[in-house]
């Protein structure tokens, strides 16, 4: 009966855990922008700038990247 008791308590205890770490890394991410995602944004910009004048999209890739754009994406 003990190894039934035991069994449980690692598992409630699991799922504790699993839920405590879940909540800790769902509320750590933030949705502000630090200095260095803003500049690793605009350096990627300037790589599709300069990829685009080398090599110009046609005109389904221009749309494609104009709705992932308004989505977010």
């Amino acid at each position: 009966m003990s190894k039934m008791v035991t069994a449980g308590r690692v598992l409630v205890l699991t799922a504790v855990l699993a839920a405590g770490t879940f909540t800790v890394t769902a509320t750590g991410c933030s949705e502000k922008k630090g200095p260095a995602e803003k500049a690793g944004e605009k350096i990627d910009e300037t790589v599709d700038k300069v990829k685009d004048a080398l090599d110009p999209k046609g005109p389904a890739e221009k749309t494609g990247e104009k709705i992932d754009k308004a989505l977010g994406k």
